[in-house]
């Protein structure tokens, strides 16, 4: 299905069953505009992928850090997130963009999720040398339908060969997300009957995060899914999504996403990022 906007057009259909248990949303969308422009990405709880079909980022950078911008220059791989990332595009970008689950992520890439926490990479040093003809092969044909049979094919395959997460830490991740990070860690050790430090090892190498800033990340995003919804009681909203007070919501806004409530419910959401 393909709608459009203003400057945009996006095309979305429904994904395999056999994506279905690891990817949150899969769209292919093209910019109109020439002009750059700049996007925040905030934490999720989820890895991204980028497959760019037209021009890429021209950096990648994560806000307050240290290091230098990351200059991607093609298709790329986000792991989970503790903080605001920017993007900086040139204009008139063609791509199709996955969210995937941390646990279909590991699954899809194989490595270790820690090991892309908080890092843009290149998506063939994640995928291998076959990534680049991959993409190669969508951007030939201008048909949707023919890029998502490539890219569908090529991840059924990927996710067919890649490692079983363990099923305590699939519990624990489930444990997480249907309480939106309310429950306390202490109870999901008990849970899945591990100690407290195995826990924290085991989860982390499959998920990229620690449950306890996992829970912090899917707080400030149910947090941000109810602001988008139109919900103006700060007060109200910190209660509903496990802050202690509003203080403590304010606090966890600037630090994962640089910006108050305020700020965020205004913001103009585009292709999972918000335009600051």
């Amino acid at each position: 299905m393909a709608t459009r906007f203003s400057d945009r057009l996006r095309v979305t259909r429904p994904w395999p069953s056999g994506l279905r248990p690891y990817v949150h949303s899969y769209d292919g969308y093209r910019v109109a505009a020439a002009t750059s422009y700049r996007v925040r990405l905030v934490p999720r709880g989820r890895a991204v992928v980028v497959v760019n079909l037209g021009e890429p980022f021209a950096q990648v950078f994560r806000l307050r850090a240290a290091g230098p911008a990351v200059r991607v220059v093609g298709s790329l791989v986000a792991g989970l997130e503790d903080g605001p990332r920017v993007c900086d595009h040139p204009g008139g970008q063609e791509a199709i963009r996955l969210e995937l689950t941390p646990l279909g992520a590991y699954r899809l890439f194989a490595v270790p999720m820690r090991e892309l926490t908080n890092t843009v990479i290149e998506l063939r040093d994640v995928l291998g040398p076959g990534a680049d003809e991959l993409v190669e092969r969508m951007s030939a044909t201008r048909d949707w339908a023919q890029r998502f049979d490539l890219l569908d094919a090529a991840l059924l395959t990927r996710l067919d060969g890649g490692p079983d997460p363990s099923p305590e830490v699939v519990h624990a991740w489930r444990l997480l997300t249907r309480s939106a990070g309310t429950i306390p860690v202490a109870r999901i050790a008990t849970e899945v009957g591990w100690s407290h430090g195995h826990l924290v090892r085991r989860f982390t190498q499959q998920v990229g995060l620690t449950p306890k800033t996992s829970a912090r990340v899917l707080r400030f995003h149910r947090s941000v899914e109810l602001l988008s919804h139109r919900w103006t009681d700060l007060s109200e909203l910190a209660a509903a999504c496990g802050f202690y007070d509003q203080a403590h919501l304010n606090r966890e806004f600037r630090a994962l996403a640089d910006v108050t409530p305020a700020e965020m419910a205004t913001a103009r959401r585009v292709e999972g990022a918000h335009e600051l």
